[in-house]
């Protein structure tokens, strides 16, 4: 069907009207497009019918088609409070009869059917009394004119909702619906990929496909039909992708040298030698920031792997061509860590570092913000905020953010059109399975450090109960004998009347009783950024043995002489969370262990969770447990603003299939960038019609 026909409203549709059409434009089914899309949840296999006389006893589910002939409602016994049946006889013309029963909400039924009615009964038989009989039957009502939709075929099942219900949009409804719409148009339909690559990957015809999906002429015929529109929906979105990556590829960025005075400086002070891996990364980003190429690139690291050097050396090119560098962080927490992290490493070169947050004073923010605006602060940490349109930059060159995964496409596509087109490297200690890695990040250039820097340490992790909890103190008093320091991380700030958790504020407590010989501290969310700062800086130089929190600790905070990480109520965490806690600890010389305290009444997914970590410290493998215990939707922990909700393709189950529609995008854009070719019309006109116009500000195609 051409883009303008699948533009026109599904209101003069036959079986619509204006009342199901304001109905339907609620659930975003305004046009013929839309309802097109609309897939079935389920479909029912109807395609067995069976005469009377030809049944069995071992048959599974079957359909039997007939006129009711006799009905009636027979009451329970006296004295019963409820009881009855409501039975019919069936005659499908052979001479025999069948018998369909219901036994509960019989007064219903027995105002359904009326002698005469033609109906298609569904389910299994049973012999009883010398005939055959089904007890509550599924059931179809029979058009007397009109081909059947009900029954005799493989039948459509659609997503129900209350507002439907009201207007009689029932299965039944949306299949003589769609057969409308097919009988109507379908001559206007057309292919909207080229039957060369239709004929390449094994598709069917997309005007076959889009008939099948609702109306299946058999079980094969339903599968090629879903792997059809299943890659459809995944080749739109990857071209959608490759077309913002070859947009921001256009627009030349600011050229950086790779060796000037800083860089070297910076290199030649660092205690340690870059892994392979880093070295890897910084040769593709210095291959980025050349003349006339743009950066915009993902650095995926586990937890430890040396992500923010490579980081704050690109920032180094930057300033040392020039330009300055913005770095932003998800929270206020982990802004204010890389802050002294960076000011650190960079103030003895002689480099301003300016923090800008929600919390920073008001004459502190006009000093910062000044130092941005005439170029004295070349380096900004902040959360997002320092990169809005009422912070001004002398000259951004380098945009890096951290803890991207809460950062989608199209948010990234604001840094793409910043100023003078920034540089963009992201940086992501999740894990990413590469599922979600290809639909998340198909706009971005991906480098992967996987190395663990020199002096990592291994960490053993163990799960334990209440009952062991000696063992715990133990552990803990050994550790802070020997010098070395602990976290303790709860689920709950303060104790709560509803959920029967430990909360920070109290296990505080009970750690300074159970420890009077080490130093203790709390740090969680809810207290004020002072605080915060002046306890973890307490944990950090080592005057703190022992630092109880909430999750605030999951990323950023690097204290080499940690080496116990305790985790209370365990299973109420997910396992990214999880991982990230670990990753805290065995960044010193000294081993490390992490004790997952739990609740011995574990659910199944928790188990799965818990042993997984037990089992391996590799980020990546947990990243793929993980994402099959939460699926994509979910895999942050809430949805991902980046990740599009397909209909029917499922990223965790048509992984491969997801390559294959990947590759084909990326080779369509290198054989024809614009889809100027007279075979790709209809790929055009469809992606200008219902892609493009979903914020695609990058792409010529759009």
């Amino acid at each position: 069907m051409s883009t303008r026909l699948l533009s026109e409203s599904v209101q003069y549709l036959k079986g619509v009207g204006e009342r199901r059409a304001e109905v339907l434009a609620a659930h975003d089914i305004v046009t013929l497009g839309d309802l097109l899309s609309w897939y079935p949840k389920r479909w029912l296999d109807r395609s067995n019918v069976v005469r009377i006389p030809d049944l069995t006893a071992d048959m599974g589910p079957v359909t039997v088609v007939g006129t009711v002939r006799v009905k009636g409602l027979i009451p329970g016994r006296r004295g019963q409070r409820r009881g009855g049946r409501y039975e019919l006889r069936l005659d499908d013309g052979s001479g025999q009869f069948m018998s369909c029963v219901w036994f509960q909400r019989a007064s219903w039924v027995s105002k359904v059917f009326t002698n005469g009615d033609r109906v298609a009964f569904h389910g299994k038989v049973t012999r009883y009394g010398g005939s055959w009989s089904m007890s509550h039957p599924d059931f179809d009502r029979l058009d007397e004119e009109g081909p059947s939709l009900d029954t005799g075929r493989i039948i459509a099942i659609y997503p129900g909702h209350a507002a439907f219900e009201e207007v009689g949009l029932t299965s039944r409804s949306f299949r003589r619906i769609f057969w409308s719409l097919f009988k109507e148009r379908g001559e206007e339909m057309t292919d909207n990929l080229p039957v060369s690559m239709a004929e390449r990957h094994g598709l069917l015809d997309g005007r076959v496909a889009r008939r099948a999906i609702h109306f299946p002429r058999s079980r094969e015929e339903l599968d090629a039909a879903t792997r059809r529109l299943k890659f459809e929906e995944l080749f739109f979105f990857q071209l959608m992708l490759g077309a913002v990556r070859q947009g921001v590829k256009r627009q030349a960025g600011p050229a950086f040298k790779a060796d000037g005075p800083l860089v070297t400086a910076f290199m030649d002070r660092l205690p340690f030698t870059l892994t392979g891996d880093q070295q890897k990364a910084l040769e593709t980003i210095v291959g980025d920031v050349a003349p006339g190429g743009r950066m915009n690139r993902l650095l995926q690291g586990d937890v430890g792997s040396g992500k923010t050097v490579v980081a704050v050396i690109a920032a180094l090119m930057a300033i040392d061509s020039g330009y300055q560098a913005a770095f932003m962080a998800p929270t206020e927490i982990l802004s204010e860590q890389h802050f002294r992290t960076l000011s650190a490493w960079l103030e003895p070169l002689g480099i301003r570092v300016g923090l800008l947050t929600g919390s920073t004073a008001p004459a502190v923010r006009r000093d910062v913000l000044a130092g941005f605006e005439d170029g004295s602060i070349p380096i900004a940490v902040g959360t997002h905020a320092v990169i809005q349109d009422t912070v001004a930059f002398k000259r951004l060159g380098l945009c890096i953010v951290d803890e991207q995964h809460r950062f989608g496409v199209m948010q990234r596509a604001d840094l793409y059109e910043k100023g003078e087109h920034p540089h963009v490297l992201l940086m992501s200690a999740t894990p990413i399975p590469r599922s979600l890695a290809l639909t998340l990040y198909g706009d971005l250039d991906v480098t992967i450090i996987r190395e663990r820097p020199p002096g990592r340490q291994p960490v053993v992790t163990n799960m334990l109960w209440d009952s062991r909890r000696d063992e715990l103190h133990d552990l803990l008093r050994t550790e802070v004998a020997a010098g070395r320091q602990a976290y303790i991380v709860y689920p709950l700030v303060a104790e709560s009347e509803v959920l029967d958790l430990k909360d920070a504020e109290s296990g505080f407590v009970e750690i300074r009783e159970a420890f009077p010989e080490a130093e203790v501290e709390i740090v969680h969310g809810r207290m004020k950024s002072a605080e915060k700062e002046a306890a973890m800086a307490r944990f950090v130089s080592g005057e703190a043995d022992i630092l109880v929190s909430t999750t605030v600790i999951e990323v950023g905070v690097d204290v080499p002489n940690a080496s116990v990480m305790v985790i209370e109520h365990a299973e109420r965490f997910g396992l990214s969370q999880l991982h990230q806690l670990r990753g805290r600890i065995g960044r010193g010389p000294h081993g490390a262990t992490c004790v997952l305290m739990c609740d011995f009444k574990r659910s199944e997914e928790a188990k799965t969770r818990l042993k997984a970590m037990v089992r391996t410290d590799d980020g990546f493998e947990i990243s793929e447990v993980d994402l099959r215990l939460r699926g994509a939707g979910d895999f942050f922990g809430t949805r991902q603003s980046g990740l599009p909700a397909f209909r029917l393709a499922d990223i965790l189950e048509d992984q491969l299939l997801l390559e294959e529609a990947r590759a084909a995008a990326h080779a369509m854009l290198k054989a024809d960038p614009t889809l100027e070719e007279p075979e790709h019309a209809a790929m055009r006109d469809w992606f200008r019609t219902f892609v493009a116009p979903k914020g695609l500000r990058l792409s010529r195609i759009g």
